[in-house]
């Protein structure tokens, strides 16, 4: 029974840690139709700049976190305007080419700035140790990563379908001619969005470093386990991608658990068989 429930907790705290990063990912792919394969470098920057916040600068884990978002987000920004613009509405192929380079050159400058070694974010006394449930502990920075997974689910679900921004996002990318012409400005709009899917990768990035590690290749350790959770979910859709992520983290975990000798082997396996049963995502993109 504990074992049942320690994998239970650990798949959704994993799983929530992966949407909270992937979402980012889902929003441009999906809603922006932008191939970013360089979304996890920037959830590796988010973590980088958390790390050398708490651990170098002695700052707290809460300014930390938001030194890393927004500093991500300052960064990204002039690389949106300068090398992303140039790719919106172009061939994948293209797309797939520009942000892989993007991705080898902000590792190349990660691993010079802060040298090629893991980084580890000192959690506050708050977050660390284990809640008494009663019946059993649980740790106190599982149930943290889970809160913050369903918050920005509620959140990003409710901007998107209830705001006006949601609306003229989504018809910047059904129509930008027509919605320029209707006075949206849609270069605000794909700057707004972008901003938004960084500063969601940075956060994940951060929260979810006691189960994916910020190391050098981080980036491209879990690049193709983004796209896996994009492609299952269907790319802009936030109820398919949190389907997807709890899904794919209870198989992935449940396997570690019972089988680690097999690695991601049923992780995968996982994938191919939703693939091939749902060719489009388990909720496909939103309307």
């Amino acid at each position: 029974m504990q074992t049942i429930f320690s994998i239970a907790v650990d798949a959704l705290a994993y799983g929530t840690v992966l949407f909270v990063i992937s979402i980012g990912l889902s929003v441009t792919l999906g809603l922006m139709r932008v191939v970013n394969l360089a979304h996890g470098a920037f959830a590796m920057i988010g973590g980088y700049i958390a790390s050398y916040a708490a651990r170098d600068l002695g700052l707290g884990y809460g300014a930390a976190v938001l030194i890393a978002v927004f500093g991500t987000i300052v960064i990204a920004i002039p690389i949106e305007r300068l090398l992303y613009r140039r790719i919106y509405g172009q061939p994948e192929l293209t797309q797939v080419l520009m942000t892989i380079g993007i991705t080898f050159c902000i590792i190349g400058i990660a691993n010079y700035v802060f040298g090629p070694t893991l980084k580890t974010i000192p959690l506050p006394p708050s977050l660390e140790g284990s809640a008494d449930l009663g019946f059993r502990s649980i740790a106190v920075h599982r149930i943290f990563a889970i809160v913050c997974g369903l918050a920005v689910a509620g959140a990003l679900w409710f901007a998107i379908e209830k705001t006006a921004f949601g609306v003229k996002l989504r018809a910047a990318v059904d129509n930008a001619a027509m919605a320029a012409a209707l006075g949206v400005r849609t270069e605000v709009v794909y700057a707004v969005s972008f901003a938004v899917a960084v500063g969601l990768a940075a956060f994940g990035g951060v929260v979810g470093a006691e189960l994916l590690p910020v190391e050098p290749y981080y980036a491209l350790r879990y690049m193709v386990t983004f796209l896996v959770v994009v492609s299952v979910g269907g790319a802009g859709s936030i109820p398919g991608a949190l389907a997807a992520c709890l899904l794919l983290g209870g198989i992935d975990t449940t396997g570690r658990y019972l089988m680690p000798e097999f690695g991601e082997f049923f992780f995968y396996l996982a994938v191919i068989a939703i693939v091939c049963v749902f060719p489009r995502g388990l909720a496909g993109r939103i309307k």
